[in-house]
């Protein structure tokens, strides 16, 4: 069974950084594309940043643009994302999404998660102004 496992959340003051990992198992993640969703209190889960292999095309919603880093190792079968100069309202749920092939590429699946098939739990981020 594929399992997707989020770790690297905490709590940071407004301009800090954190990375975020997602630890794949059952699932290739050198062949596949992944995501990172974000859904702050109150609010829908919307898509951050995809990508498709590791030098393949990233896609990233304006709001973390330049500021979030979306990467895999693929020798370790994980996902990563880094976030700089974090904001208040960058507070909320992150969860790590995978899909099949290229099928979740793209701004249009980013933003509908559209082909992303498989979801991790979850980690807490928040930022204090």
């Amino acid at each position: 069974a594929v399992q997707l496992v989020e770790s690297g959340g905490g709590s940071v003051q407004s301009g800090g950084s954190l990375r975020l990992s997602c630890a794949v198992s059952g699932y290739t993640v050198s062949k596949n594309c992944m995501g990172w969703f974000h859904q702050a209190p109150g609010k829908e889960r919307i898509g951050v940043a995809s990508i498709y292999t590791a030098t393949g095309p990233t896609y990233y919603d304006d709001s973390v643009k330049g500021r979030f880093t979306i990467s895999q190792d693929d020798a370790k079968n994980t996902l990563y994302l880094q976030m700089n100069n974090l904001k208040p309202e960058d507070t909320g749920m992150y969860y790590c999404a995978a899909g099949e092939g290229p099928q979740c590429t793209g701004f249009y699946q980013l933003r509908n998660a559209i082909g992303f098939n498989y979801w991790g739990q979850g980690t807490r981020v928040t930022v204090s102004a």
